[in-house]
């Protein structure tokens, strides 16, 4: 449970200075429109330290972490949000600093969204799983 803990506490700090780096990046770069970083920080604070308090909870409730899933869930879905919020933060640089889209960029970030959707169903394997198994015992 501890590297729960410690999975949400780091998604928290990165969710916190990716909110700085936007204020003071746009700043900086005295950018006024719209760009991808700007709902970086809510990404990373929902998708990654909240999900992961819930995600705690469910282990405390359902020892999640005993199913045969869990470890594919966790690795997956954090490699999965890791590429996808890399890939924000790479587009949106790029559209602070005035440079073109680059079909790479959603291409990455398409696999990164993959790799978080598979990690989502082997989590809710998991959470069926072990619930089923609490509701026979």
């Amino acid at each position: 449970m501890k590297k729960l803990v410690r999975t949400s506490m780091t998604y928290m700090i990165a969710g916190l200075a990716s909110g700085l780096f936007y204020r003071e990046f746009t700043k900086i770069n005295d950018f006024q429109g719209k760009s991808q970083l700007g709902t970086l920080h809510t990404h990373i604070l929902i998708l990654g330290m909240f999900f992961f308090l819930i995600v705690l909870l469910l282990e405390k409730a359902f020892k999640l972490s005993e199913h045969k899933h869990y470890k594919k869930f966790y690795a997956l879905y954090n490699s999965g949000l890791g590429i996808t919020l890399l890939m924000m933060l790479t587009h949106g640089i790029m559209t602070v600093l005035g440079k073109a889209d680059s079909p790479m960029i959603a291409g990455i970030a398409g696999l990164g969204h993959i790799f978080l959707t598979i990690g989502l169903g082997f989590f809710f394997a998991a959470l069926m799983g072990q619930v089923g198994k609490q509701e026979k015992a």
